[in-house]
């Protein structure tokens, strides 16, 4: 039952965040929604800001974990894509509210985590320093991150697909350039 009552508060949030902004969503709006009491709210969730970090980060592990291999990078980023505008309204909600922070925050969390696994694939035995695998990773999730936050900033209506496959294009060897060049030095 618990399980039960947990995934209510979420989808009823989920429901309110689809249909106006977050700023005009309060605990009392959910619990209305989904036919719980506040002590019954507050104690799944501190507040509104836990309730998007639980949603957030449940929804990251899904994706990454629906995409466990770097071979299929290109497909977790389509995943991912797919399913933000899927849920357009949900994110565009979040990002522009003054959660905005915390919400980049997992996104960073989620960039790093495919580029590790990707970067590991990479090198499959090849051997870097700590440091070099780190600049990598760097370089990466900096770089996935700025075009999925400027897809954000847009209001998630450029064509993402498109960016992705010309960063794809242009970056094809560039890792293992790197990677090769790291083990020259």
């Amino acid at each position: 039952m618990p399980n039960f009552t947990y995934n209510a508060i979420k989808a009823s949030f989920i429901k309110l965040l689809n249909e106006r902004p977050l700023s005009q969503i309060k605990v009392k709006d959910i619990v209305a929604d989904c036919g719980v009491n506040r002590n019954t709210f507050y104690y799944y969730f501190h507040d509104i800001p836990s309730l998007i970090e639980d949603m957030v980060t449940e929804e990251a592990e899904h994706i990454i974990q629906k995409y466990p291999s770097a071979d299929t990078i290109e497909d977790f980023f389509e995943t991912t894509i797919d399913y933000m505008l899927e849920k357009k309204s949900l994110f565009l909600h979040i990002y522009n509210s003054v959660n905005r922070e915390l919400f980049e925050q997992y996104l960073w969390q989620v960039c790093e985590r495919v580029v590790i696994l990707y970067v590991d694939s990479i090198l499959d035995g090849r051997q870097i320093s700590t440091g070099d695998r780190r600049i990598i990773v760097q370089y990466l999730k900096a770089l996935s991150f700025g075009v999925v936050s400027a897809w954000l900033q847009s209001g998630l209506t450029d064509d993402i697909r498109l960016t992705f496959e010309r960063i794809y294009h242009l970056k094809k060897g560039t890792v293992e350039e790197m990677i090769r060049r790291f083990e020259e030095k």
